[in-house]
């Protein structure tokens, strides 16, 4: 039974190291260092050139306008003759940047088109600055967020080009609630009014969003752009600590064609977007998201429809990995008025206060009834030691000491199952002779039976109780490689973050040795030839979690060193095992012949005189 446990522990290694290396899609790096909190925002065109987005004397953008497509019916494209040229009424004589900041971000918008251009935050840090949530260096045509699209395009390029008015070019939030609002109008009529809402009180990364646009008298619904969203803000890495790109994910109830589905949660790889695009419904929230962070919008199980293209890119480094991204369009009925948005980090607790169906963004998988209590447990040990690496290790005990009654009677089992093991061989040999179909091979299983109930040995205690544990390491390398608090957590020396694999892969090695001691330790019942297979296994592991998450391997380097005490513990405890010695069958026959004729031979002398 032992050996089976640990095939079953391999196997199920094997099975994980397999689905992350073949089926979880490949990140891409598709980040380029973060524009420092100073520096103007631009975008490149696909020549090199820089288009200015802000600063005075900045050119209108005129090849993103360009290319936009509007998500209603269009009356064709706008030639660089035929486009119509601003003539505001109210609005800005020049470009300029707005920029709002709070403790947690720092965001830029451009008074031109009034569209969001950087989104940096201040407490998750990427190559040592702000991770940057818009992406950088992207074709001229592709839109900001917040870029409105009308079913005119006349009307989406005069949006898109328009230098809007604003209430304040410099916001600083605190507690209080404020508001940026950008108001553009012209002499043909069209009138656009953007208000932005921030309230710390609420969520330091909820905002609120109410667009009003009219023709004169027509009151307009346009259509939001998000452009790419996301770009992946992490290397990539390979192995056990894959890193999830962008993606489209929708939360609510989607309409099928004919009606509204169950609520559930869809997750849109770039081949999905290419099948379907288009997802409409009652939504909590929808948007993009990637491995540690989330750009969407809450409607609160309102309507809207959202419309999903992949933006596939070439690499920013020479013989990179192209990149892949995702851009989405946003309608919802009746217009955008007070609709909540939430881009920053996929903080269990901070998307709980912002929504309590965000945390669904975070794929825990099908384990997440473990994950969340392990997850709760990992940061209010955190909260006392204030390091991740030492909590992992407090939890790591909590869970051992947990369940030593389960290993302590897995390891009892195993004794009694050595014990007697020579005893089953010697059934086994006596029935060795017989093929597999012969009726009199029943008896064999009749007396293994029966020897179990005379030793008191139950065979399933051996493994049940060990793989009752697996599903609580399968969870906590889903918390590990999914839970943001671990990104950039640093342990100890050259541990510096418990996301990533070990640098120096000392952990990994240490962490084979342990399990090379422990399955020493350990009750073996099997051959001699199956042990050595077996002590395979501490090498296969170790390479396999070469480049595991540090945390992962912390987590099970102290797992096995607890197992040593505990087996040390449970060897004192039960004893040194019982030898039994098997007499060979002839000498058994033969002496219980002796015993027959012993026997009569009493009985005929008791019998003479009586």
């Amino acid at each position: 039974m032992e050996r089976r446990v640990l095939v079953a522990v391999f196997l199920s290694f094997l099975v994980l190291y397999g689905y992350q290396t073949f089926f979880v899609p490949s990140p891409s790096p598709t980040t380029s260092a973060p524009t420092p909190l100073d520096a103007d925002t631009s975008r490149t065109n696909a020549d090199g050139s820089e288009v200015p987005l802000s600063g005075t004397g900045a050119a209108p953008s005129a090849g993103r306008a360009t290319t936009a497509q509007p998500t209603g019916g269009s009356t064709g494209r706008v030639t660089a003759i035929e486009r119509p040229v601003p003539d505001p009424v109210v609005g800005d004589t020049s470009p300029r940047d707005i920029v709002v900041e709070s403790d947690e971000f720092r965001a830029v918008f451009s008074n031109r088109g009034g569209e969001l251009v950087s989104w940096q935050l201040k407490d998750y840090l990427e190559e040592g600055r702000p991770v940057e949530l818009i992406p950088r260096e992207l074709p001229a045509e592709e839109p900001w967020p917040f870029t409105l699209s009308f079913g005119d395009e006349d009307l989406t390029y005069l949006a898109h080009e328009a230098l809007f008015q604003a209430n304040t070019t410099n916001l600083r939030l605190d507690d209080a609630r404020e508001d940026l609002v950008l108001e553009y109008e012209d002499a043909s009529g069209l009138a656009i009014r953007k208000v932005f809402t921030f309230d710390r009180a609420v969520s330091p990364y909820v905002f609120g969003v109410t667009i009003e646009a009219q023709l004169g008298l027509e009151r307009l619904e346009p259509t939001v752009r998000w452009g790419p969203a996301l770009g992946g803000v992490e290397s990539q890495s390979s192995g056990l600590a894959f890193r999830q790109g962008p993606r489209g994910v929708v939360y609510g109830r989607v309409f099928d064609g004919v009606m509204l589905s169950d609520p559930g949660m869809e997750r849109l790889e770039r081949s999905d977007v290419a099948t379907q695009p288009s997802y409409g419904g009652q939504f909590d929230f929808l948007g993009v998201d990637n491995h540690y962070f989330i750009a969407v919008a809450l409607p609160q199980q309102r309507e809207a429809t959202i419309n999903y293209r992949a933006v596939p890119l070439p690499s920013l480094v020479p013989d990179g990995d192209p990149r892949d991204l995702m851009a989405f369009d946003l309608a919802v009925p009746g217009g955008v008025t007070d609709l909540s948005f939430y881009l920053g980090p996929k903080d269990f607790d901070i998307l709980e206060v912002a929504s309590a169906p965000l945390v669904r963004s975070i794929d825990f998988g099908w384990l997440s009834v473990l994950v969340v209590p392990l997850h709760r447990s990992l940061k209010w040990v955190y909260s006392w030691v204030g390091n991740y690496g030492f909590a992992i290790i407090a939890v790591t005990f909590l869970i051992n000491l947990v369940i030593f009654p389960l290993r302590h009677k897995s390891v009892v089992s195993m004794r009694k199952m050595s014990e007697i093991q020579p005893e089953m061989k010697a059934i086994q040999e006596r029935y060795a002779h017989l093929k597999a179909t012969d009726p009199d091979k029943q008896k064999m299983n009749q007396e293994v039976m029966a020897l179990y109930r005379d030793r008191g040995v139950n065979p399933v205690s051996g493994c049940l109780p060990m793989l009752l544990t697996m599903p609580v390491l399968f969870a906590f390398y889903r918390l590990l490689s999914m839970s943001i608090e671990i990104r950039g957590a640093p342990f100890v020396l050259w541990i510096t973050d418990l996301s990533v694999h070990d640098p120096m892969y000392v952990t990994p090695v240490v962490m084979g040795a342990s399990m090379l001691v422990q399955q020493r330790l350990t009750p073996s019942q099997a051959d001699p030839m199956q042990q050595r297979i077996m002590m395979l296994m501490p090498i296969v592991f170790t390479f396999m979690f070469l480049w595991a998450p540090a945390g992962l391997v912390v987590y099970w380097l102290t797992s096995n060193l607890l197992g040593i005490g505990q087996q040390v513990v449970t060897n004192r405890i039960i004893g040194p095992p019982k030898v039994r010695v098997v007499r060979p069958p002839a000498e058994r026959r033969v002496k219980t012949k002796k015993g027959s004729a012993k026997k009569g031979a009493t009985e005929g002398a008791e019998s003479d005189a009586r």
